[in-house]
């Protein structure tokens, strides 16, 4: 069984920061890519940052220069460091695990920014 569990969300002020994790079990983890999706009530879920096996990473236009995704193998675990934090990025933010077709997401943790 396969379980990606995502944690770090909460409530923070616009110009503040948060760092989420997303802790994996049940696959090979470094051979996966690993994406940070989100989801504002009313929209679209829409990728948010990925990084792939090899660590090349990307990010949405919206984020670009705020937020940063990094890996660590060792841990199974894929971190998203948010700073300059805006009301926009209020979503609830979703851990993502992919190779080739293969694909799991995690159960999602609130991300609320807001004064």
């Amino acid at each position: 069984q396969v379980q990606l569990v995502e944690s770090g969300g909460g409530l923070v002020q616009p110009g503040g920061s948060l760092r989420l994790s997303c802790a994996a079990s049940g696959i090979t983890f470094s051979i996966y890519g690993m994406n940070w999706y989100r989801q504002a009530p009313g929209k679209q879920r829409e990728l948010v940052a990925g990084i792939s096996s090899g660590a090349a990473t990307k990010y949405a236009d919206s984020v670009k220069g705020r937020f940063t995704i990094s890996r660590d193998n060792g841990k199974n675990t894929v971190y998203l460091e948010m700073n300059s934090l805006k009301p926009e990025d209020t979503a609830v933010y979703y851990c993502n695990a992919v190779w080739y077709v293969n694909y799991y997401w995690g159960q999602g943790t609130q991300v609320t920014v807001s004064s």
